[in-house]
């Protein structure tokens, strides 16, 4: 378990998609699994707070990010023939790399837990040092965000613990003054890498299936 927030912040702010993201007392936040791969993320008090939606999935598996009047916050887009399940995380609904704001790998082709590293765009440099990285157990709902390569856990992920039966929500917490955005936008790529797009455009059911994800979608 993450150790107890005490009076003063265990990090100075640490902001990655923005500062409107960063809350100076820790978070609790419940991510809800809808059809169609959505996902609805809210605070202990139900208000929402972000949203994950599919994005044109017909080439790429992408996600976007958006906040709770569905403006778009970050595209979220996995690389082709990539054989370390590498995502880049653009702004808005940008894909230029000028754009970038971190990238994402597994740290080998075959895995049998979670092991994510998470390198920020305008941090690069030529040696293999990561910024982020998340690790655990997908299926037990039992993941946590690290500080680079430190123990230090930033956010984790657990079952709720007042919907024992729940198998479509988990809650996350997250320490003050930590980019909760960044921390959404890591937990919705992990799960679509777990749960990967099976529906593509065509005809017959699976075509008139993604019609309607895809209404959903811009809804």
């Amino acid at each position: 378990m993450m150790a107890q927030p005490s009076d003063a912040p265990l990090f100075p702010p640490f902001s990655v998609i923005g500062p409107q993201f960063i809350a100076p007392y820790p978070l609790e936040l419940i991510v809800d699994k809808y059809p169609c791969r959505h996902l609805v993320i809210t605070d202990s008090d139900h208000k929402i707070m972000l949203k994950v939606k599919p994005y044109d999935t017909t080439f790429h598996c992408q996600r976007v990010l958006l906040d709770a009047n569905d403006k778009p916050i970050a595209m979220l887009r996995e690389k082709n023939m990539s054989m370390h399940s590498a995502w880049n995380i653009f702004k808005g609904e940008s894909k230029a790399d000028s754009d970038m704001i971190f990238s994402t790998k597994a740290e080998h082709m075959m895995q049998f837990k979670i092991n994510f590293s998470v390198k920020l765009a305008n941090k690069r440099n030529n040696n293999n040092d990561c910024d982020l990285r998340i690790k655990g157990s997908w299926s037990k709902k039992n993941c946590t965000i690290y500080m680079g390569d430190s123990s230090t856990a930033i956010a984790q992920m657990h079952k709720p613990q007042n919907l024992k039966y729940a198998t479509d929500k988990f809650t996350v917490t997250i320490q003050p003054n930590i980019d909760y955005a960044c921390v959404v936008a890591l937990f919705a790529i992990v799960d679509a890498i777990e749960n990967p797009d099976e529906i593509k455009q065509g005809s017959g059911a699976a075509g008139a299936v993604l019609g309607v994800c895809n209404v959903l979608a811009s809804a």
